[in-house]
């Protein structure tokens, strides 16, 4: 199933994309009409989504909605740095021992077809293909054999990144968090259609260039260590988004540096989940509130 927040006709809600349209759930009060609220019903919740997409009923053109993205306010946003062998080889550090995470605040998160700023304070505006995976339960002190049970779906990111603002601060908050660096989307995957999510290519285009090429396998720590590590410290939530490192290629490293310019678009797809495209602008002069 792929679970997507859609808005069509001023409204937004929560509905399942099949074959060119939305499975929309606007007459089903039985549905959550937010994906945080639609995750944590769990099962029951997505039952009545099949009932209701087997039933042929209530579609709308996909290109007829704005989708946003698929948990537009999570309450978590944690990255994982230094996951792939050649993205670390590029960056000239050494392997982890453990896992290294970041926090994205998640007034970042934008959808896919939204547009990237790159902000006034800087031009070094790089991006960052990644997979990504939600949350679909309260969980603490999660053993890595029952993570998969906690893993509602997977998305796909671009951890959107300001390079000379993310190393102000040892924990990369800041260049990590500029509005509008989350793209998510353009779906969430449900876990049951993906059968192994630590084999799917993943690949990164700005413009025609293709940047990154690499396979979920060459990550370091997987998926299900990622939520065994973090839910021994914190409570991971319906909702949370984990973003699972990226693969060599990113701009910084790149000579010369191969930062995102207003004008381009940049798209990464993830075999089996789909394509997360975003075009690149100036930062807007209209946005100060005070």
């Amino acid at each position: 199933m792929k679970l997507v927040t859609f808005t069509h006709n001023n409204q937004t809600r929560v509905g399942a994309v099949i074959e060119g349209t939305i499975v929309d759930s606007k007459n089903r009060p039985e549905i959550p009409s937010g994906m945080i609220e639609f995750l944590a019903a769990g099962a029951h919740a997505l039952e009545t989504m099949q009932r209701h997409i087997d039933s042929g009923l209530e579609r709308i053109a996909l290109t007829a909605v704005k989708l946003e993205a698929p948990v537009p306010r999570p309450g978590k946003y944690l990255g994982i740095s230094l996951n792939y062998a050649d993205h670390i080889a590029e960056t000239g550090r050494d392997k982890p021992e453990y896992p290294t995470f970041f926090t994205k605040q998640s007034t970042c998160v934008i959808a896919h077809g939204d547009a990237i700023y790159r902000p006034k304070v800087s031009d070094k505006l790089d991006y960052e293909g990644e997979l990504a995976f939600v949350i679909g339960k309260r969980c603490r002190h999660v053993p890595v054999e029952k993570a998969p049970q906690v893993i509602a779906g997977f998305t796909i990111a671009n951890d959107v990144s300001v390079r000379d603002w993310q190393f102000r601060s040892p924990t990369f908050t800041l260049g990590k968090s500029f509005d509008t660096a989350g793209p998510l989307g353009p779906w969430i995957v449900t876990s049951d259609e993906i059968s192994d999510p630590h084999n799917l290519n993943l690949k990164t285009w700005v413009d025609n260039d293709k940047r990154q090429d690499s396979n979920t396998r060459h990550m370091i720590f997987n998926c299900y260590e990622m939520v065994a590590y973090l839910s021994q410290a914190m409570t991971l939530e319906p909702g949370d988004i984990i973003a699972t490192g990226t693969p060599g290629g990113v701009g910084v490293k790149m000579t010369p540096r191969g930062y995102m310019k207003p004008g381009q678009i940049v798209r990464v797809e993830i075999e089996g989940i789909g394509t997360l495209t975003n075009n690149v602008i100036e930062e807007p002069d209209n946005l100060a509130i005070y």
